[in-house]
């Protein structure tokens, strides 16, 4: 593809990413949904050339920023709290569904040899961080559920692709030794978290070293590639390493960031992830010409793989539904021998874990990576997509749905000892004693009588709400409705002012800043 038909097809992606997230949203349907189905539209018009995608590529280009930002914003207190059941399904949930699906495989295609059917379990049977997130960010979870399901899609692609190396050596090669498989699959995670440490450490010393707003911002952006590029250099986990780095950035960010810096890279990293989100979901779609083309067309597919793939997708599907169930009846019987600590999820909650397994871009690269001499290639890559295809638009259409029928609520309690109000009050209290040491010269006159009244008026306020919300919050919404029609005023003002010619650019800019920050916080600070 020539270069301008390269620049040409991105922005063709672009609008329709617009066109596409405008529908989900006048319809009310997953933006994951829109963009698969109109990625796969767009394959098939008439003049657009066929989209191959470099597999490699499309993983580090992608996967890196996208298991930053989530690990980013990871709850660390829920995180570690709930780790044990995380690893449950990172780990133990993809390796008991990539066995089902290779025995599954196997039964059905006989000739296909063991090593090749376990290769394609362990290709469909991570969930994807990017599809679970880009469904869950409408629905409200109970906090166990959101942890469990956001921890596994940080952790589990580590796993498939560690089974998938190990399956498609031991199909190339016709040896395979478990124990063998478990040391390397240690010495990849302890190695990921190691390097993840290391390079997010250095990191972190250079960001704060660096006074310039947009160096840090660029610095911070581009550590996801370079804890990623690191241990894949020394060939270790590359999604444990950058989800560490993750981990350490988010914790120490707010000792290492200003808030300008903080504001910015905020918006910046979320334009990024939204695009970045939308673009996977797209090319997807737009693989699809190439995935028919390449093993005879859907007639191909129709006659000789519907079926077949039809019964490893229920397979699939069936494997993480008695992992999950299973695991809960596991702890309820522990919680019924007397170990308290012991909580099953039940039953409404392990539905939605057990069908909240939606694949995507994980699946799709691993599978193109297959080398040519896998026997069944061609199948396994029709598989992966129809996998792909059908989680999202099956699961990713019912699962808000299914969540609001089963009424989920949150039944844990917090760990935390203070609630939103309360941390204020402390904050506004501590405040108030800073400005009362600052208000007053060396010779004991009031100086700052303003800002000691304001802040005063502020911890007077936050302790009196802290604890009676409820109450109150017919009051605070009115009070900020008038901040919020205030700034509309003077918005306005602003304006008129800067169209008349009294003010200039700059003013205009400095004002309207202000009058934005202003906004925010009234929008935010409603109840």
């Amino acid at each position: 593809m020539h270069p301008v038909q390269a620049f040409e097809l991105t922005f063709v992606m672009l609008l329709a990413i617009l066109v596409l997230h405008w529908i989900a949203s006048r319809f009310e349907l997953p933006p994951a949904v829109a963009l698969l189905v109109g990625g796969g539209a767009l394959a098939f018009v008439p003049g657009l050339p066929v989209l191959e995608l470099d597999p490699e590529l499309v993983l580090v280009l992608f996967l890196p920023p996208l298991l930053m930002d989530g690990a980013y914003f990871t709850a660390h207190a829920e995180f570690r709290k709930h780790l044990v059941g995380v690893l449950s399904l990172a780990i133990g949930a993809v390796i008991f569904t990539t066995l089902v699906v290779g025995v599954v495989t196997h039964w059905l295609l006989p000739d296909l040899p063991w090593a090749a059917c376990f290769a394609l379990g362990a290709i469909v049977s991570p969930p994807d961080a990017v599809s679970a997130r880009a469904v869950l960010q409408s629905v409200k979870l109970p906090r166990r559920l959101s942890t469990l399901l956001e921890g596994e899609s940080l952790l589990n692609d580590a796993t498939g692709l560690v089974l998938f190396r190990f399956a498609v050596a031991a199909a190339l090669t016709g040896t395979f030794s478990a124990s063998a498989a478990f040391g390397q699959f240690v010495i990849l995670a302890l190695g990921g978290v190691a390097v993840g440490a290391a390079v997010s450490g250095v990191w972190m010393v250079l960001l704060k070293r660096l006074h310039d707003e947009y160096l840090v911002i660029t610095a911070s952006v581009l550590l996801c590639w370079a804890a990623y590029l690191a241990a894949e250099a020394v060939h270790v986990s590359g999604v444990i390493s950058t989800v560490t780095a993750g981990l350490l950035l988010g914790w120490f960010q707010h000792t290492i960031f200003s808030a300008r810096v903080r504001m910015r890279a905020s918006a910046f990293w979320q334009v990024m992830v939204f695009v970045f989100e939308a673009f996977i979901f797209i090319l997807i779609g737009l693989s699809l010409r190439g995935v028919l083309e390449r093993v005879g067309g859907i007639e191909v597919v129709m006659q000789q793989m519907a079926m077949p793939i039809l019964i490893i997708v229920l397979a699939m599907t069936a494997a993480r539904f008695l992992w999950v169930f299973g695991s809960d009846a596991v702890l309820a019987l522990a919680r019924a021998s007397g170990f308290r600590n012991a909580r099953p999820l039940g039953l409404p909650a392990a539905t939605v874990l057990s069908w909240a397994g939606m694949r995507g871009v994980v699946t799709l690269a691993v599978a193109l990576t297959l080398p040519a001499a896998v026997p069944g290639r061609d199948f396994m890559l029709v598989a992966a997509f129809a996998v792909i295809l059908v989680t999202v638009l099956l699961q990713g259409t019912t699962l808000g749905v299914l969540i609001r029928a089963l009424g989920l609520v949150e039944d844990e309690p917090s760990n935390t000892k203070l609630t939103g109000a309360e941390a204020e009050a402390a904050m506004a209290a501590v405040q108030r004693e800073t400005v009362e040491k600052l208000a007053y010269d060396d010779n004991g006159n009031l100086v700052h009588p303003q800002l000691l009244e304001k802040y005063t008026r502020r911890a007077t306020m936050a302790e009196r709400y802290a604890g009676n919300e409820s109450e109150h919050k017919d009051r605070i919404n009115a009070h900020f409705d008038v901040v919020l029609a205030a700034v509309a005023a003077g918005r306005q003002e602003l304006m008129r002012l800067h169209r008349a010619g009294k003010i200039d650019d700059e003013t205009l800019h400095s004002i309207e800043r202000d009058l934005d920050i202003e906004e925010i916080g009234a929008l935010d600070a409603r109840v």
